[in-house]
């Protein structure tokens, strides 16, 4: 009689501490031995010169969100998670949108139906763009169900907070125990730069650059952390573009608080050259923070290898080019500040940072697995059960080839957004097999898995959000109380 259901022999397993020749032993989705020569199984998979990996969890992705205005998202959850499996990612943590005036508990209930069509395992971040008293008092319930994780913009006219809702925020994680995602950019010093833009006629793709440059990133990555600091209160900031706004994070980390951070492959790819494209083609490279300079890029692969920069996430945005609904929704040649921001990256964010990173040098295989999938489901209280391959943890995981040569394509690509920024790259290595809890959802490119297999994940308290239990005054500004004389 099998022991297992399904055993992977022959493999280099890797994990964050080690790299190791094993078997892997598979049953009832979990993974239940590691060893040498294990057996018998009802499947195999012969994993031979290979490498077995913990799946990819990718904590900063937009799927089937509800259109705002007339910008619809291409990917519904079927196809952006078909997509995430492909390029080795096997959980996804999307964003459930509070809009202006509304609440939140309707409009995640409406998310959870939506993701019922995924292929595989999720959770939400939720966002919230207007902290009024009746939201304050919806979300304990919501954090307690196992959304822990709040997302604030202090940029964007539809939902960006001024520092009086981003405190009221802070204490209610601090509160509840959830952890506070921020994307950080100067919303004032933006619509300052980007209407003087506009009287000048400077309208054109690459002007978005000139918009938002560094500073008010860095600017808004200092205050946020300011801000976190004096109620206490940990906080993930979103998207790191370049040296700035990095050291202002090194800083914070360096007088131990608990400031977290991630950047994207296109802060490693792109630069402000790429919105200089003939015509309205830079638009398919505006994306914000914008990008930067090739200085900025290298740098960003030392606060990878440092840790200044833990997590290592996709941002994929799925808004077709060519479409009334995507980055054309006020026409072709339309002044930059209309155009949806945003770049597709479900299923190139692995293969980019494997390529760029392992292949090139820059980072081990241990620091692409933190990167990829260990700190986030850390970061994101999924840790144990995900990003890791152990005993006790979902089997979820990815087989890669780690010299097989990808030039990407769209029209490879299974997301269902019609171009993406890395067409005609080439990259070395590539996930042959991608399995979610024990379960094979895609081999060799093509998807065998189905639409409704993923599971929602709740997520309980955990220690990385826990506070530090100190403050920059005598007193306690969330419970009011005096701590000292």
């Amino acid at each position: 009689m099998a022991e297992f259901d399904l055993v992977i022999r022959g493999g280099t397993v890797a994990n964050t501490s080690d790299v190791f020749a094993a078997d892997i032993g598979i049953a009832g989705g979990t993974i239940v031995a590691l060893g040498r020569d294990l057996g018998p199984a009802r499947n195999e998979i012969d994993a031979s010169g290979r490498f077995v990996l913990p799946g990819g969890v990718d904590t900063h992705c937009h799927i089937e969100e509800p259109p705002v205005g007339d910008v619809h998202n291409a990917d519904s959850f079927a196809s952006a998670t078909a997509s995430a499996a492909a390029g080795g990612t096997t959980t996804v943590i999307p964003f459930c949108t509070q809009l202006k005036g509304g609440t939140v508990t309707a409009n995640l209930r409406d998310y959870h139906r939506r993701a019922e069509q995924a292929l595989i395992d999720y959770s939400f971040h939720m966002i919230i763009s207007d902290p009024s008293e009746a939201v304050l008092a919806e979300l304990p319930g919501l954090i307690e169900e196992g959304h822990r994780s709040l997302k604030i913009f202090l940029t964007y006219d539809n939902v960006a907070l001024d520092d009086a809702q981003t405190l009221k925020v802070l204490a209610l994680a601090r509160r509840c125990g959830a952890l506070v995602c921020v994307h950080a950019e100067n919303h004032a010093a933006i619509a300052f730069l980007t209407e003087a833009l506009e009287r000048a006629g400077l309208t054109q793709p690459k002007y978005h650059a000139w918009a938002k440059p560094i500073a008010v990133e860095r600017e808004a990555c200092h205050r946020i952390i300011s801000l976190a600091e004096l109620v206490d209160t940990p906080v993930h900031i979103f998207h790191v573009s370049g040296v700035e706004p990095a050291e202002e994070i090194r800083r914070a980390q360096q007088r131990g608080l608990k400031v977290f951070a991630e950047t994207c492959p296109q802060y490693l790819m792109l630069t402000e050259r790429d919105l200089d494209k003939p015509g309205f083609e830079g638009a398919k490279f505006l994306c914000s923070p914008a990008p930067r300079s090739a200085a900025d890029q290298e740098a960003l692969w030392g606060y990878l290898r440092d840790g200044t920069l833990s997590v290592f996430s996709s941002d994929h945005a799925p808004n077709r080019f060519d479409d009334v609904h995507g980055k054309k929704v006020a026409g072709e040649g339309a002044p930059f500040a209309v155009v949806p921001n945003g770049v597709p990256g479900l299923e190139t964010r692995l293969p980019i940072l494997f390529s760029e990173g392992v292949v090139k040098g820059r980072i081990d295989l241990q620091t692409f697995v933190a990167l990829s999938a260990t700190n986030p489901a850390r970061l994101f209280g999924l840790h144990p059960r995900k990003g890791t391959i152990a005993i006790g943890a979902d089997a979820d995981i990815a087989i890669w080839d780690p010299e097989r040569k990808v030039r990407i394509r769209n029209a490879d690509l299974h997301h269902q957004v019609d171009y993406t920024v890395y067409e005609d790259v080439e990259v070395t290595g590539w996930p042959e097999i991608t399995l979610s809890r024990g379960e094979v959802v895609c081999w060799n490119g093509e998807i065998v898995g189905k639409p409704g297999f993923g599971r929602f994940l709740a997520r309980d308290p955990y220690s990385q959000i826990e506070p530090l239990g100190r403050f920059v005054t005598p007193f306690d500004p969330v419970s009011g109380t005096l701590l000292r004389g």
